[in-house]
């Protein structure tokens, strides 16, 4: 039996098992008391309903990462791969449509399979809660705008990719990290521009205090803002947010109609200056050149592996392909994916701090604590995650932790 198809194997098991052990450990925290400096978020009837939306969702995940497991495993062991790869070749025998084909008969195969998990999450949990807001014609709708998108998107990297490899051989790496990065530096400076239309509806901020209270703090602070846009995120869900993106000329600042909805303007122009503190610390920047970097290392190492029959055949794929070998790789690097987001997600803990320290500086510590409090209570946050789960999955770090930070 291949090796590596061992080892992709014990990689998938250990992945599983881990998550597993991570999401009981977070999920036996549930119960823990409300800490002290948060003792206003909710009172008991909704600190109960926070638990049972949080139990509930921890229920749904293991189910659906169970059957996530045993549908990946089956593929493998009974071969799922090699008839993917089969009929894909029915069709041509051209490499590169044969690519395109094999990857479009995985990722949304996979989708239709996973579909009714999404359903359920959408309109069963998160309707129980209050949360959800989308139609079932709108649920299509996104579900066949994103198979477009990965369409005419992903399937050009993929067709590129496949002609650099034949062009370029072994130095192909380099042509797609070219052609990738360019990609991601445009998405960072259109993707709000171009891609957010599709789904949602964009308008400027309406003349009034609101946007009168954020010009003054983008004056007060040198930071120049000429585009401020409201999101209809109500369309999908009561879930409130903020982001920013772009730089240079294209930066924008977006709120989503909700958060308008749920905070005062005092509250919404700290939120704002938490997003003007990652942009004047340089930590969209930092991303960017931290994820180009990590695509490049990537890309180097699947060079390395990318001829290797063994590679193809770990998959149960009999004829080895770029195709074959690059989902064998996917799963042999996961490990070293997980290692890298590890860190990232560090750095992103530290850069949330930073950029609450900004707002705190700049403009006031107060208004940003009642609007964490808010937004948390209103999405019926976890208040007491487990430790070792915000080490491997938390992009931000606890409320508590947060707010400690901000009274400091």
């Amino acid at each position: 039996m291949n090796t590596l198809f061992l080892i992709i194997i014990a990689i998938l098991l250990i992945q599983f098992i881990l998550e597993t052990v991570l999401d009981y450990l977070n999920a036996k925290k549930y119960g823990d008391p409300i800490p002290k400096d948060l003792e206003d978020v909710f009172d008991a009837k909704e600190y109960q309903k926070s638990q049972n939306y949080q139990k509930t969702n921890y229920k749904f995940g293991l189910w659906s990462s169970l059957f996530s497991m045993a549908l990946t495993l089956s593929f493998l062991i009974f071969g799922g791969f090699e008839w993917a790869d089969q009929l894909a070749r029915s069709f041509s025998t051209n490499e590169i449509v044969i690519t395109l084909i094999f990857f479009g008969i995985i990722t949304v195969g996979s989708d239709i399979i996973t579909t009714p998990f999404s359903y359920y999450q959408t309109f069963v949990i998160e309707e129980k809660f209050g949360f959800n807001k989308s139609t079932l014609k709108l649920f299509i709708t996104d579900k066949l705008k994103g198979w477009l998108m990965m369409a005419i998107l992903g399937g050009g990297i993929i067709a590129l990719t496949m002609w650099f490899y034949q062009w370029a051989g072994p130095n192909f790496w380099l042509y797609v990290w070219g052609l990738v990065t360019a990609i991601i530096v445009f998405m960072n400076l259109f993707y709000s521009k171009l891609i957010v239309p599709l789904f949602n509806k964009q308008t400027p901020l309406e003349n009034g205090s609101l946007k009168s209270k954020i010009e003054a703090y983008a004056t007060k602070v040198g930071f120049e803002l000429n585009n401020i846009f409201v999101i209809d995120g109500s369309k999908r869900s009561t879930k409130a947010n903020a982001y920013f993106s772009g730089f240079g000329g294209e930066k924008r600042v977006t709120l989503y109609d909700t958060l308008i909805k749920d905070l005062n303007e005092e509250e919404i122009v700290a939120v704002l200056a938490h997003e003007v503190g990652h942009y004047k610390r340089k930590h969209i920047i930092f991303n960017l050149f931290a994820s180009i970097a990590t695509l490049g290392l990537t890309l180097f190492i699947l060079s390395l592996f990318i001829n290797n029959p063994d590679v193809s055949s770990a998959i149960g794929v009999s004829q080895p392909s770029f195709h074959a070998a690059l989902i064998g790789f996917g799963i042999l690097y996961s490990p070293i994916s997980e290692l890298t987001s590890l860190i990232m997600n560090f750095l992103s803990r530290k850069f949330e701090y930073q950029a609450d320290d900004y707002a705190k500086e700049t403009f006031a510590a107060q208004p940003l604590i009642s609007s964490l409090k808010k937004l948390s209570k209103n999405s019926l946050s976890n208040l007491t995650p487990h430790p070792a789960y915000v080490f491997m999955h938390y992009s931000h770090p606890p409320l508590i932790q947060r707010i400690k930070n901000l009274l400091a």
